[in-house]
């Protein structure tokens, strides 16, 4: 079944602001939340699929690929994988949540907190970018300690369940009538568990710091400030929480001689102005190499001509670019003795007036050179 679009997902035009983008999503997740409905069976599915459009919406890079290359350019880049439960949105959105429900977006404990996602930048050079690369990088970040397998508690031992809240991450501190008001544990960070005995490789915190060398895959035709999403691939979270995301954002270098316009590649070539004239055979460079155009008699310069399907691949699978090619019709700055005698034959069949260098020979004529 095709996705909607995200814009129509949130009751949006395309011309909303970032914050009318949140707003709506805002209101949206408290009206679909599973909990207010439960007598609705597609309630998880809405609720996900509203979550899916904020994801997108809200963040300005995704929605400028979005707008420009709509689902299918977003799945191509690896950004769009979607959400699989409820549970899974109500950790990516913690954030938001903790402020419509109280923490974990059910009314229920706090909860282990989703790790910090993580932005990476590398840098292609424009046919990289054109054909697709694979890179292996090395991301500084924490993860789970080896020692303790992450639980930060020595090994041998176990997290004990925090006697201030019981385990629930979170203490009342107000009761008034059917307002409660709940802060997070002091005693356990709101994690609900207590490392009595700490692990000696991270001091009971359940990470380290590493670097973790990756494979990334670019995918052909990825553009300059493009980002590519690793879903887990962030920092670690607090014990018993998901991992955050790795953004892989993608810079590409300016080419000497190819520029990009959507997914066509563009540039101009120079053609000696006898060849513009008479016509002839021209080689032309492009992503995959060399091609050979034929040139008509009587080329004008700036004439522009499409070797098809030489661009860009889209992202979406979709078909390819071209290449346009701007002619360039060079005229001699400097002209041999022949060239001269023929070009003045030229003009004087064609009855064209020109300066007659004999005239500047004379004036010159004893200077020394």
């Amino acid at each position: 079944m095709a996705k909607r679009d995200y814009y129509e997902v949130l009751g949006l035009s395309r011309e909303a602001s970032q914050g009318e983008v949140k707003k709506a999503f805002r209101a949206l997740a408290m009206k679909l939340h599973p909990d207010k409905n439960p007598d609705d069976k597609d309630a998880e599915s809405k609720f996900k699929e509203v979550a899916e459009a904020y994801d997108c919406l809200g963040d300005e890079q995704k929605r400028q690929m979005y707008d420009r290359f709509g689902h299918d350019g977003l799945r191509g880049a690896g950004m769009n994988s979607g959400f699989q439960s409820s549970d899974e949105v109500f950790s990516h959105f913690a954030d938001i949540f903790g402020d419509l429900f109280g923490f974990n977006g059910r009314g229920g404990p706090r909860g282990p907190r989703r790790g910090a996602d993580l932005e990476y930048p590398i840098t292609l050079e424009f046919l990289e970018a054109v054909s697709g690369i694979e890179r292996e990088i090395t991301v500084p970040k924490h993860a789970a300690c080896e020692q303790c397998s992450g639980s930060g508690a020595k090994e041998g031992s176990q997290p004990t369940t925090c006697g201030t809240c019981r385990g629930s991450g979170e203490v009342v501190q107000t009761a008034q009538m059917f307002l409660r008001i709940r802060t997070v544990c002091p005693a356990c960070s709101g994690r609900g568990k207590v490392v009595r005995d700490p692990c000696g490789g991270c001091s009971g915190s359940g990470r380290k710091r590493l670097n973790e060398k990756l494979k990334v895959t670019i995918p052909a035709g990825v553009d300059d400030g493009m980002q590519l999403r690793l879903g887990g691939k962030g920092e670690v979270g607090e014990p018993g929480g998901p991992a955050g995301d790795l953004y892989v954002t993608i810079r590409v270098k300016d080419h000497e001689v190819f520029k990009r316009d959507g997914t066509n590649i563009v540039m101009r070539r120079p053609v000696p102005f006898t060849l513009a004239a008479l016509g002839g055979e021209l080689a032309v460079p492009t992503v995959d190499g060399e091609e050979t155009v034929m040139i008509e008699p009587g080329t004008p310069s700036g004439k522009v001509i499409t070797l098809s399907r030489k661009g860009v691949v889209s992202l979406n699978g979709r078909g390819r670019g071209d290449q346009l090619v701007q002619l360039v019709v060079e005229v001699p700055k400097q002209l041999s003795a022949r060239e001269d005698e023929l070009l003045r034959e030229l003009a004087k069949v064609q009855g064209v007036k020109v300066k007659d260098r004999s005239f500047w020979s004379s004036v010159f004529k004893g200077f020394p050179s």
